[in-house]
């Protein structure tokens, strides 16, 4: 880290001697050893908010830190934002209905990100108005680091949300508003509260997530010490570049199996099974029309394709249009979320009935976290996520429930779903429980 120093003391005299573009922005490259390792860098600053985001095909990883302004409601931050600069953040699962808006939807113009782009990273200052603000978080930074001490399971207590009789009542009743039309598919969700012998940050679960679980993107947002929102999701919900757009119907899921043929007999069984053929379909019926107003055309890639993760494997259909002239592309993001994959459908009506039958409230978990600008914007769907606070983690998981589903199927979905973290921090053996209390 030894180069460090010194592009943070050239950024430092360009802004004193006003060499600073219309951007108000100023970017270096630093070159860094190939072992550097960002979570840990991130994990001995002092600086927040903090966010951390590694695109889900690797390639870009991105950390910003404390804020030049911050936003509410995004579509404020368009006044202020130059061409090259990134608003991070994202929105609680259903901030529409909060009393606590700053809590459940949150977006920043950083002072400071470090951005790899491949294998070039850079590190870029947005300006504040009053300069020496921007300057005093520069000489923040720093450049030496430790490793993360590796995240091992520990001994836990364990509590569900519902447990697992009370799920049932839950399903039975999502059953019959479907049979009665109320709504055609409801996604209904569990927190599982793990409560530590000994407190774990937020990074060191990030980093041995990043480590086990690919083909995800990985978030961590921290808006002070102490109280993190993690995760690691292989769900988009949508990417802008320029006029295009793409996102993808992920729904319909089953396990993993280390025995590589019953695991292809898992994967041959999604790929043909009519409930989560169907579930899928609901999802690529439900984007189709909310993108219709901000678009001049839809394509629907016609083969359902197979993702398979570390735990879990999920039908995916990619979509694609253009943007309609004039269209900012922040304005999908209240378009598509919730989209029926996390809510379901139709969209008020599937939300109501999560917000009166779960008994607990999302909060982040489902929402969307990500980064617009003028010309580009990416959100992931934050499901396989936990929140930390001191010693508790609370982990989420949701299941789509259409005709045909069974409680216990669905509790083993949630199961399966939750472990992609719960077995990195617990040797609670939770997929073999039907959820009393521990």
């Amino acid at each position: 880290m030894s180069e460090l120093p010194q592009v943070i003391e050239l950024i430092i005299e360009r802004i004193r001697r006003g060499q600073v573009s219309s951007e108000n922005r100023i970017s270096e490259v630093v070159n860094l050893p190939e072992d550097f390792s960002a979570i840990d860098w991130l994990e001995g600053q002092s600086l927040y908010p903090r966010f951390y985001w590694q695109s889900r095909d690797e390639r870009e990883e991105v950390i910003a830190l404390e804020q030049v302004n911050s936003f509410t409601n995004p579509l404020d931050a368009y006044s202020i934002l130059a061409e090259q600069q990134r608003v991070w953040g994202g929105k609680a699962f259903d901030s529409e209905h909060s009393n606590t808006p700053e809590l459940t939807s949150y977006f920043f113009l950083p002072k400071i990100e470090f951005i790899r782009q491949d294998n070039q990273w850079t590190v870029n200052a947005n300006i504040d108005p009053d300069v020496e603000l921007t300057i005093d978080a520069l000489l923040q930074l720093k450049a030496d680091y430790q490793p993360i001490e590796t995240l091992v399971p520990q001994s836990s207590q364990i509590y569900f949300s519902p447990q697992f009789d009370e799920w049932k009542h839950i399903l039975s009743k999502a059953l019959t508003a479907i049979e009665a039309q109320e709504f055609e598919k409801v996604v209904l969700a569990r927190k599982t509260l793990v409560e530590l012998s000994k407190p774990i940050s937020a990074a060191q679960l990030l980093k041995s997530s990043r480590e086990q679980n690919h083909n995800s993107f990985h978030f961590l947002v921290s808006l002070a010490p102490n109280r993190s929102f993690v995760g690691s999701t292989p769900e988009r919900l949508y990417r802008r570049s320029g006029d295009q757009v793409e996102t993808e119907a992920l729904a319909g899921t089953i396990g993993r199996s280390d025995d590589l043929v019953e695991d292809k007999k898992l994967s041959d069984w999604l790929m043909n099974d009519d409930k989560n053929q169907r579930e899928n379909q609901i999802v690529v019926n439900d984007i189709i029309d909310r993108l219709g107003p901000y678009t001049e055309n839809i394509a629907v890639h016609p083969e359902v394709q197979l993702i398979q993760l570390r735990r879990v494997q999920h039908l995916k259909r990619h979509i694609n249009g253009r943007l309609s002239s004039e269209v900012k592309g922040i304005q999908l993001l209240s378009a598509l979320q919730p989209t029926a994959a996390i809510a379901g459908l139709p969209r008020e009506a599937s939300l109501n009935f999560i917000r009166m039958n779960e008994p607990f409230t999302r909060g982040w978990y489902s929402g969307s976290l990500g980064y617009f600008g003028h010309h580009q914007a990416e959100f992931c769907v934050s499901i396989r996520s936990a929140s930390l606070v001191d010693n508790t983690v609370k982990l989420y998981a949701g299941a789509g429930i259409v005709p045909g589903s069974e409680a216990e199927f669905e509790w083993q979905e949630l199961n399966r779903k939750t472990a992609t973290l719960l077995n990195l921090i617990t040797d609670y053996p939770i997929e073999n429980e039907r959820g009393e209390t521990v």
